[in-house]
């Protein structure tokens, strides 16, 4: 009764005070009117008339525009982005293409009306604002991403290969501003910031680009990759010094002026490091975990970037600086400075930065290039510019000591411009020193040099390959992979794929993968985390007498960068460990998420994204969607480990409740030959009396050790007692779906289980 009356108090309240609104509403618009006809301005709209109207001041309202902005710009970004990835380029050159594309030099030509509507020019500071708010962050992470360690660690050399590629390049900006000035200038331009501005422009190199590349070719555990890291974190340090400086003398108006300003930077440089550093340094330690930062603290390091650029925007060297060292002085402890990043660096890149691209592009008009001379300068520009880096960085590598093809390679990096340089010319742009042809040039030139650096480093590695005699007769090795996410679960399957190659390791090869999710911008202590990651494996490794290959990269996705990993490698077996779902109603539910009975995947798109029958397999497979992406995606065999604290590896129950298990055989075979392990076989469906090539792989298992093998049939039940008795489960993932079908809490008490997919 009491639910009853509650009901109808709350319908009784919102009835009646409903009613007297709407009275309200009503009176108050029946005056209204009454007043308006007296003047004959009634409202002679329809509804639906107002209804229009409404909608279209909304669309055209700022904040609709902008947030209409953004969608785009992000659509782009993200489209151009797979285009350049999946052509081997980095991600940034679509990114830069994108900003090109939707600017007037392709959208607002070709498309004036849709251009002049989603980026009226009104819209345009905001853009501007939200991207410089971008830029910090990002220059803040580029910051944080320079080791001072190993710079000093590796700083003789690099520093030699570092500075001449510099002053070479630069040399070659002062020479094109001499042929440049006066007809590609503003009359009010003055030679001397000009030509110093054109020589940092033209010899500025990308450093996030050039550590996502070596990271991408693998050189960078090598002591050339080092090298090239070191080269381009000293190039960052001194371009942007040599920045700060250039900028100073360009409000100063004169150099003897900009003294002040530069004395000022230096002191402001000595406080940030004598002092904020060891501040920092010391809220850092006194966080109560490793693995959290508070928010407070959190609150303070970024009052101190937003104060380090505020305080340089003031000295009069730009704010961009200020980010970049508030991010160099942050405290160099590994979690803390991953911790902070990660806090920032999604919002930065992957919604921020976008717009400074799209901005960047809308001030870039390659239409501005009509005529055969102009491009004829730009070709020049873009000559100088590759054979200054190349070049330049090239002999003096090979002067301190590396041979021609290590020379080279740091060549072609340290030619790679990227984001850096849309930086400096938008500061020259700003500023009033580059004029917009010029400015358009120079985008053209930071495109050209970064997207030549991939075909560059492949040529390369083309010529100086070496031509090595193949031996009559090479037995082909059978190549395990095994990718682990985190030291425990490596350890465990780097001791199951032992099992399979054990006694054949003279004919088998085993690589070790791990995956570091993250964005591929931020290096920072990749090495400690590689260490960290790698140490129980290597030890457990030693014990076995296991030879293994490491192979530690970072990934944007972990599932298909594995898959694609495999697929290139010609892996003949891939093991991962499985992740346990959120889920544990049922078996089914606890690793899917949902019931595979409710899945149903029309043909149509199955057929669309890859092989329909494995397809099928997968989505209605009991795996997270990691899993089955891996899975699906793979060219080879997949074990996936599913450990319930296994101790050991010396029974092995192996079902066969499905007529595609023909396969099983051939892993039975690999386990018997290399391990001394006691199979037991419990052939539910009688497969050995349909299929010769299974019986044949019993045989062979029956041939190797009799006294280690037995073969159950259908008739023998088999209960919780006997699987608990078991130290793993081999099990094919089709006999795993039939073994649920038929008995979920079987499957649910079994032990330790591998499940493989053909």
């Amino acid at each position: 009764m009491k639910k009853y009356k509650n009901l109808i108090f709350y319908a009784s309240v919102i009835s009646i005070f409903s009613a007297l609104v709407y009275l309200m509403l009503r009176l108050g618009r029946i005056n209204l009117e009454a007043q308006l006809n007296v003047y004959g301005l009634a409202p002679k709209n329809t509804a639906w008339g107002n209804f229009l109207r409404h909608i279209t001041d909304d669309l055209a309202g700022p904040m609709a525009i902008l947030l209409l902005q953004i969608v785009v710009i992000l659509l782009a970004v993200r489209l151009f982005g797979w285009i350049c990835q999946k052509i081997g380029q980095p991600t940034v050159v679509g990114e830069i293409l994108a900003g090109v594309v939707l600017g007037p030099s392709l959208l607002g030509l070709y498309f004036p009306q849709a251009s002049e509507f989603l980026f009226p020019d009104s819209s345009l500071d905001n853009i501007k604002f939200l991207s410089h708010i971008g830029l910090i962050l990002f220059m803040f992470i580029v910051g944080m991403e320079l080791n001072l360690k190993t710079i000093k660690s590796k700083a003789n050399d690099a520093l030699i290969i570092s500075h001449t590629s510099i002053i070479v390049a630069f040399t070659f900006g002062v020479i094109v501003a001499y042929y440049l000035f006066g007809n590609y200038t503003h009359e009010s331009t003055i030679f001397l910031p000009f030509a110093l501005f054109m020589g940092i422009a033209m010899s500025i190199a990308a450093f996030p680009v050039m550590a996502r590349i070596i990271h991408e070719k693998g050189i960078n555990k090598t002591p050339l990759g080092a090298t090239i890291i070191t080269c381009a974190a000293i190039d960052d340090i001194t371009a942007w010094c040599l920045l700060a400086a250039v900028i100073a003398i360009v409000k100063a108006g004169s150099f003897t002026s900009s003294l002040f300003i530069i004395l000022t930077a230096i002191l402001y440089i000595v406080v940030m490091f004598k002092i904020v550093r060891p501040f920092l340094k010391r809220i850092a330690d006194l966080q109560p975990s490793s693995r959290i930062i508070t928010k407070s603290t959190i609150g303070i390091f970024f009052l101190v970037l937003f104060l380090s650029s505020y305080a340089t925007e003031v000295i009069g060297i730009h704010a961009l600086f200020g980010a970049f060292l508030a991010g160099v002085i942050m405290p160099p402890n590994i979690n803390f400075r991953s911790l902070f990043t990660e806090k920032i660096e999604d919002v930065a890149l992957v919604l921020l930065l976008p717009l400074f691209f799209v901005y960047t592009g809308l001030r870039t008009q390659i239409g501005l290039l009509n005529e055969p001379g102009l491009w004829l300068v730009c070709l020049g520009i873009i000559v100088l510019a590759i054979a200054g880096k190349t070049m330049g960085s090239a002999l003096a590598a090979r002067f301190v000591g590396n041979n021609w093809k290590d020379s080279l390679t740091i060549g072609a990096l340290m030619n790679t411009r990227g984001l850096m340089e849309l930086v400096v010319l938008n500061i020259g742009l700003d500023l009033g020193i580059l004029t917009s042809e010029v400015f358009a040039m120079m985008v053209v030139m930071a495109l050209t040099t970064t997207f030549m650096t991939s075909p560059l480093l492949n040529l390369i590695d083309r010529i100086f390959k070496k031509k090595e005699a193949a031996p009559l007769k090479i037995e082909k090795k059978y190549k395990v992979l095994v990718s682990f996410d985190n030291p425990e679960m490596g350890r465990k399957l780097l001791y199951l794929a032992n099992c399979f190659i054990r006694k054949k390791q003279t004919s088998s090869e085993l690589t070790m993968l791990y995956l570091s999710e993250g964005n591929l911008l931020y290096q920072y202590g990749m090495e400690e985390e590689e260490k960290e990651m790698f140490k129980p494996v290597e030890e457990e490794a030693y014990s076995l007498n296991q030879n293994i290959i490491s192979v530690f990269k970072v990934a944007g996705d972990v599932s298909k960068d594995v898959a694609k990993f495999a697929n290139k490698g010609e892996y003949d077996f891939l093991l991962i460990g499985y992740k346990d779902s959120i889920f544990s109603n049922n078996m089914l539910g606890r690793l899917l998420g949902f019931s595979n009975r409710l899945i149903h995947i029309p043909n149509f798109f199955l057929t669309k994204f890859g092989n329909q029958k494995k397809w099928s397999k997968m989505m209605t497979a009991p795996f997270d969607e990691g899993t089955r992406t891996i899975v699906s995606k793979s060219d080879m065999p997949v074990g996936i480990f599913i450990d319930k604290g296994s101790i050991g590896m010396r029974n092995i129950f192996v079902p066969i409740l499905s007529e595609d298990d023909i396969f099983v055989g051939r892993f039975m075979q690999r386990l018997a030959e290399n391990s001394y392990v006691r199979i037991t076989l419990w052939d539910a469906i009688g497969l050995m009396d349909s299929s010769m090539e299974f019986t044949k792989a019993v045989r062979a298992i029956k041939g190797i050790n009799p006294y280690l093998f037995q073969l159950w049939n259908r008739n023998i039940p088999v209960d919780s007692d006997i699987l608990n008795k078991q130290d793993l489960i081999l099990i094919s993932l089709n006999s795993w779906k039939e073994l649920d079908d038929r008995n979920p809490k079987l499957l649910k008490d079994t032990p330790s289980m591998l499940v493989l997919t053909n």
